[in-house]
């Protein structure tokens, strides 16, 4: 999933990404940036691992359906 962000830059910097980065780039370029500040790369290896496990991810769903199910059969 990703978000929609606006920030503001100087003029400048804008015109400098611009040319050197390339229209419809800059947030791929300013998100490359930013990552390894703020996503802890082990955390994310460990939900890669995780959803690569076939048997825990079918658990997972067959967890997440008798939910769906269980909802179904509330009152309203």
């Amino acid at each position: 999933m990703s978000r929609k962000l606006t920030i503001s830059i100087d003029d400048a910097v804008y015109e400098g990404l611009y040319r050197r980065i390339g229209p419809r780039k800059i947030g791929r370029f300013l998100e490359s940036l930013a990552r390894p500040h703020v996503i802890d790369e082990e955390l994310e290896g460990a939900y890669a691992a995780m959803a690569a496990d076939e048997v825990r991810e079918a658990e997972a769903e067959e967890w997440v359906e008798n939910l769906v199910a269980d909802v179904g059969d509330e009152p309203r």
